[in-house]
């Protein structure tokens, strides 16, 4: 139970954390962004270094799919000029992964002190600025506590067992990747839990790309929750989002021991191997599909039925 509690309360903390930062970097630039995806989205192209952009900054791709639906529902996007966007968004949410495996542990409480002042200023754009800095200190410290909780159950049986079960597993690690982004919608989440115990040794980079590839289907939850109830584009925003992740995790799945080799050719720090993974899945996927984009979605309308 205790260790059930502590796991619990550091995924809480690691959400908490990206939504104070995400909030900071919208309430900041949401209005130029929404000008953004208007303008550059009449090629694929454009949408996708648009996506590309909007996600890296806002430091989530569910972010971004959930304004886009918005966008389209509000009839100010078409589903068509969505495409580019979306095939932006997974290479854009890839810059979150690589952020977090930078160690600022000495810059920690002086970014938490500054932004929690910043945030009691009654000025909203300082305020905004405090979230940002409060949000990154919690972010970091939730990541610190992840590779502390691993450390914490390396000698606890069951979890030995586990790990050790999925790590040679790999189709059954993928499934745990899309079930645990599934419930905490939140896939960078789902990559640090990960990070913690790849730093511990305590699970393979196989493993961890396999669930890495999971995240990856089981953060469309949240784009397809928020198109209940829109138009009919909308909802197809969110099918064409499933329908590309889907599809590239069932492109690299037969690949992951080449994908293990290219990471551990690049570093030897397996919590950064996995962020490359997902930097390499999702650049590739996307880059493959962009040329075809334009057929992309009117596969995804014939399929169903627009």
């Amino acid at each position: 139970m205790l260790y059930t509690g502590l796991f619990i309360m550091m995924i809480l903390l690691f959400i908490y954390g990206m939504t104070m930062l995400r909030t900071g970097l919208f309430n900041l630039s949401s209005h130029s962004f929404k000008a953004l995806l208007e303008k550059l989205t009449n090629k694929p192209w454009k949408g996708m270094a648009a996506g590309i952009l909007i996600t890296a900054v806002l430091q989530s791709s569910s972010a971004v799919m959930v304004l886009t639906i918005g966008l389209i529902a509000a009839r100010v996007l078409t589903f068509p000029q969505s495409i580019g966007i979306i095939l932006g968004t997974n290479i854009g949410t890839t810059f979150t992964t690589e952020f977090i495996t930078y160690d600022i542990s000495d810059y920690l409480l002086p970014l938490a002190i500054i932004g929690a002042v910043c945030i009691l200023v009654n000025k909203s754009k300082l305020r905004s600025v405090g979230f940002v800095l409060f949000g990154i200190a919690i972010v970091f410290t939730a990541m610190k506590g992840f590779r502390h909780f691993a450390g914490i159950i390396q000698d606890n049986p069951f979890m030995q067992n586990f790990l050790a079960h999925i790590s040679d597993r790999i189709f059954l690690a993928l499934a745990v990747g899309i079930i645990i982004t599934a419930l905490i919608q939140s896939s960078t989440a789902t990559i640090g839990i990960i990070m913690g115990f790849l730093s511990a040794d305590m699970l393979s980079i196989e493993a961890g790309i396999a669930i890495m590839l999971g995240s990856n289907i089981g953060t469309c939850i949240t784009s397809y929750l928020a198109s209940i109830g829109a138009e009919k584009q909308a909802k197809l925003c969110a099918y064409a989002h499933i329908w590309l992740n889907v599809c590239g995790v069932l492109l690299f799945y037969p690949f992951i021991s080449y994908l293990k080799d290219a990471v551990e050719y690049m570093t030897s720090a397996k919590d950064v191997q996995l962020a490359h993974a997902s930097l390499l899945f999702n650049v590739l996927s996307s880059l493959l599909v962009l040329p075809f984009a334009e057929k992309f979605g009117r596969g995804i309308m014939k399929l169903h039925r627009f």
